[in-house]
Order: C-alpha cells, then sequence, then structure tokens
C-alpha cells in the first residue's frame, strides 16, 4: 500500500507539474508578445500579407530570413514579349537545382503568355495550371508561409502585379540512405532501417502496410525548429480515444524546439518520474508496421531514425522482430532466457550479497570457504565491493559507446579484463564478485531495451540487501510489482497481457502464428481479427493424399 500511495502521489505531482507548464508557457507568450517584436509568435500574429510589388516582396522575404548567405534570390524576365518579370527565392543546399533551373526557370521562360491572358485570369493561376503542371503548386498570400515553404526545401516563386506567391516542390537536400540499423541487428528478417528524412520513413511504413485505412496526420511542433511531425495509424482497428490523447498531447506541446524523438517522449508520457519508459521506439520498418497492425499508434519525427509507439507493455521489451521469423520453439526457448536474463542482471549483485553477508547457512560449505578464502585482505565490505566494481562497469560501457567503435570495442573489452584481474591481484576485490558482476553485465546485454531501468533498480536492490538482506529483496520485488501494476501507458495497463489467456500467446512464450486468430485485447478496437481459422496440414493427411494418388 505504501509503494501504491507514492507512484501515485509522484503520477499526481507531474500532472500538475505538467498542466501548470502549460497555463505558464501561455502566460510567457503573451510576455513575449508585447514586449518583444522580433519573436517568432509575434510574428504569426501580424501574418504580414504580399503587396503588388516585386520588390517590396522579396525584400520582405530576405528580411524574415535574416539575409542569410544562403538564401538565393533569382531574377527572370518571362511571357511572350518577356515583359513580365519574377524571382524565385530558395535556400541553397536544400533544393534540387536541377529541379530549380530546369523544370521551373525552364518552363517559365519558355512559357508565352500575352497580355490578352492576363486579362482573363490570374496570373499565377495561369502559370499554375498552363505552365507548371508537373510540379507541386500551393498558393500563398503571407510572408510567414513561403518562408516556411522555404525552409522546408520549396521554391518561392514572386511576380511583378501579384500579391500572392506560389511554393514549389523542389526538395533536394542530402540524406542518408536505407541501411541496417545498429541497434536492431537481426540475423533473419529485413535488413532496412529508418533514415532521417520524414517522408522516407513513412514510405518504409507504408510499403510494410498497404492498406487504404493507414493513416498519416501531419503537424509542426517548435516556435524555432518547426519540426515536422507525423501520427500513423490503422483506422479501424485502433482506438480512437489512444488516436485523441496522442493527438491532443502533441498538439498542446508548445515548445521552442524538437531535435529528437526523445524530446516528444519526455513531454507525453504517462510516468516521467517511472524508471520504465511508457513509451516503445524502434528503427525498423517491419517492427512499427508489426505494432500499428495491433492497433497501436506511431509518432514520427523528422531528423531522427527512431520511430516511438504507443500504447507500450512491458512485454515488448522482451519481444523481438526476429522472435516472429524463426520457428516457435527456439523463439520461445529464447523468449524465456530474456526474462531469466532480467532477474539475473537485477537481482544477481543483490542476492550475492544477501546470501554472504546474510543467510551464509545457504550456500554449500565448499562454496562458502572458497568465497571466504578469496576475501581474504580485502579491505571493503562486500556491499563496497559491488558498488565499485557496478560503478566501474558502467564507466567502461558508457566508454564503450561514446569513443570511436574501434577504440571502445578495445576499452569494453580488454580494460574490463585488465581491470578486473589487476583489482583481484591487489587484493581490492574477490574474484567472486568479479564473476557475479561479469555474468549481471552479460545478462544485461540481452535486454537492451530496460538498460535504463536496469541500472536504477539494480542498485535499489543492491543497497536494500546490504541492509537486511533477502528481506530486503523481496521488499524490492514486491514494491517493483506494484509499482510495475499501477503503470499505465495512454490509458492501457503496463502490465496487461499477463492474465488473459488469448494474449498469453505471446508473453512468455510464442506461439504459432496460425493460433493468433485475435489482435491484443485493449489495444485494438473494431476490426479484432488478425486472421480466419485455420487448420494446418498434417503428415496423416499428406500421407493420405499420397495413397490416393496412388
Amino acid at each position: 500500500m505504501l509503494f501504491r500511495f507514492i507512484s501515485r502521489k509522484l503520477r499526481y505531482f507531474s500532472r500538475t507539474l505538467r498542466y501548470k507548464k502549460d497555463d505558464t508557457s501561455d502566460c510567457l507568450e503573451k510576455d513575449e508578445m508585447t514586449y518583444s517584436s522580433t519573436e517568432d509568435t509575434s510574428n504569426e500574429k501580424k501574418e504580414e500579407k504580399l503587396v503588388k510589388n516585386l520588390e517590396d516582396n522579396v525584400k520582405k522575404m530576405q528580411a524574415a530570413l535574416a539575409e542569410s548567405n544562403d538564401t538565393k534570390v533569382r531574377y527572370f524576365r518571362y511571357g511572350q514579349k518577356k515583359t513580365l518579370k519574377g524571382a524565385l527565392i530558395y535556400i541553397d543546399g536544400m533544393v534540387n537545382t536541377t529541379i530549380v533551373y530546369d523544370a521551373i526557370l525552364g518552363s517559365l521562360k519558355d512559357c508565352k503568355i500575352s497580355e490578352e491572358e492576363l486579362k482573363k485570369e490570374n496570373l499565377m493561376d495561369i502559370i499554375d495550371k498552363e505552365v507548371l503542371c508537373a510540379i507541386e503548386v500551393k498558393h500563398e498570400n503571407t510572408v510567414n508561409k513561403l518562408i516556411e515553404g522555404c525552409l522546408n526545401g520549396d521554391t518561392v516563386l514572386l511576380t511583378e502585379g501579384c500579391a500572392c506567391g506560389l511554393v514549389l516542390d523542389s526538395k533536394g537536400y542530402d540524406k542518408r540512405g536505407v541501411f541496417e540499423p545498429k541497434s536492431e541487428t537481426v540475423v533473419r528478417g529485413p535488413r532496412e532501417g529508418y533514415t532521417e528524412d520524414l517522408r522516407t520513413n513513412t514510405t518504409l511504413i507504408r510499403r510494410k502496410i498497404r492498406n487504404g485505412n493507414l493513416k498519416i496526420e501531419h503537424t509542426i511542433i517548435g516556435r524555432k525548429t518547426r519540426t515536422n511531425v507525423s501520427i500513423i495509424y490503422l483506422e479501424g482497428v485502433a482506438n480512437p480515444k489512444v488516436v485523441n490523447t496522442v493527438r491532443q498531447r502533441i498538439d498542446k506541446l508548445d515548445v521552442e524546439s524538437i531535435l529528437e524523438t526523445g524530446y516528444i517522449e519526455e513531454y507525453i508520457e504517462d510516468a516521467p518520474f517511472s524508471p520504465f519508459a511508457t513509451i516503445s521506439y524502434s528503427e525498423k520498418p517491419d517492427v512499427t508496421a508489426a505494432k500499428i497492425l495491433e492497433g497501436r499508434v506511431a509518432i514520427v519525427v523528422d531528423g531522427t531514425p527512431f520511430v516511438l509507439t504507443v500504447p507500450m507493455l512491458l512485454i515488448e521489451s522482451f519481444q523481438t522482430a526476429e522472435d516472429y521469423y524463426v520457428r516457435p520453439l527456439y523463439a520461445s526457448l529464447v523468449r524465456i532466457l530474456r526474462y531469466i536474463a532480467y532477474a539475473i542482471t537485477v537481482f544477481a549483485p543483490a542476492i550475492f550479497v544477501a546470501l554472504t553477508s546474510f543467510h551464509s547457512e545457504l550456500i554449500p560449505t565448499t562454496l562458502l570457504f572458497s568465497i571466504a578464502q578469496s576475501r581474504e585482505g580485502t579491505p571493503f565490505p562486500l556491499f563496497l565491493e559491488a558498488l565499485l566494481l557496478v560503478f566501474a562497469f558502467e564507466l567502461l560501457r558508457e566508454a564503450g559507446v561514446r569513443l570511436p567503435k574501434p577504440v571502445g570495442q578495445a576499452i569494453s573489452i580488454v580494460g574490463a579484463i585488465i581491470m578486473g584481474e589487476a583489482a583481484v591481484s591487489a587484493g581490492i576485490v574477490g574474484a567472486p564478485m568479479v564473476i557475479v558482476i561479469a555474468v549481471t553485465a552479460v545478462a544485461g546485454f540481452i535486454v537492451p531495451n530496460q538498460n535504463d531501468s536496469l541500472s536504477i533498480i539494480r542498485l535499489v536492490a543492491l543497497m536494500l540487501a546490504a541492509i537486511i538482506g533477502l528481506y530486503g529483496i523481496l521488499l524490492c520485488f514486491l514494491g517493483l510489482l506494484i509499482h510495475l501494476a499501477s503503470l499505465t501507458s495512454f490509458g492501457q495497463p503496463y502490465f496487461d497481457s499477463f492474465g488473459y489467456a488469448q494474449d498469453a500467446q505471446d508473453t512468455v512464450v510464442r506461439m504459432p502464428l496460425w493460433t493468433m486468430e485475435k489482435r491484443p485485447d485493449g489495444i485494438a478496437v473494431g476490426d479484432t481479427t488478425r486472421i480466419k481459422k485455420f487448420v494446418p496440414p498434417l503428415e496423416t493427411d499428406m500421407a493420405n493424399k499420397d495413397g490416393g494418388d496412388n
């Protein structure tokens, strides 16, 4: 009850703090609009309109872009008698120059627009319908909309005598290709991974789910960064309440910048003070597509190769894409191994400290003598030894991640061996403790999605074990269960799928795919049927068929 009360108070405090942030952000925005004339919010309120003078419009565009050196303005003349004057504005490096000069500028210079045609119809409509037919065109009459198009890699067309501009699709900035993701390697399965380009990522998902009910909603977040964000879900399968919750939480964001999905994750998650993540992420399109087909909602952010999916359940941390590409018996064995590895990496140091310090009668006599002999001359108690080795392991792991790959591998492998051997030889720690921490470290790599929670819970269990022994570990385990039972992810219980027979087919073990006739209960609504009734062919049926043919 105590842990449930504390978890509820933390959740209430986090939600109250979030609402206060929303209120204070509105007040701050009003103050900024009053006292600062250079903020983006004030510019949006003004909505500066275009005029019919070309030079004035170009100057407004250059001023809005801070007269940056990469802003290019290309003047030209066109029409039947070359009397019409226009200008193309774009940002160098963001556009495809072939499209700008061949498709856009070339088409405009070759067009023959007469004065009689100008009297019948607006000039911009003529250019849109008759000159630039093969290019996506948007009509805008405000400076802000034109600037937004330039910053997205489009080209702006302005002409003399028109208080309107055209935003022409000409994106052509450099981007990384589709390669195998390093964070989710598989032996069998697709090798393609997300890139930093939003449209490429949504296309990869669309290629996996070729269904008209796949909905992609677009929005822009960040007053300074103006980051493109897409919400993807399967209409008729995803829960409308979850979709509305995701949409509302994202629309309420009034922040300065969004540079990665981690920004959005912290703003919209249910339990910000919990060590467990309530929003899942992946770098593989097939993983995201499988979760969308189960009824989840995906959040794609421009500029990052990681895609978020909600709601998230605890069992997702122990599942991989390869589980569904291999035989079910082997996949079930590996999945059980992950659960065991999670228990080892969390409680192994704590159990060793508790047994050696408080419950030595539970250790076999020969092993107890060996442990006692190895600890002769060590200056620190077991708790400090474990804490020292865990801290050293975290240092080596962080160094291996941050340093260049060849150097990082050498430090993480050779450094661990040398440091462990030197510590034992110097009598600082005992050899059994080094073995326990090494097994703990290796087991932690099997469940990489829970690295954040593993480090915290391991320290808590270790401290409780050093104080009251196995009773402390039991207390930590019960508190962990209570906390997990109280967590939710967008209205879905975090501990779900462990208490239902139907969903248990894909939890601790992985049953054959033809037995999973329904989508996960509680996540999918509406069309919950995943597969029609399927009876696999048996060997006796094949034998009877062969006999009948003979």
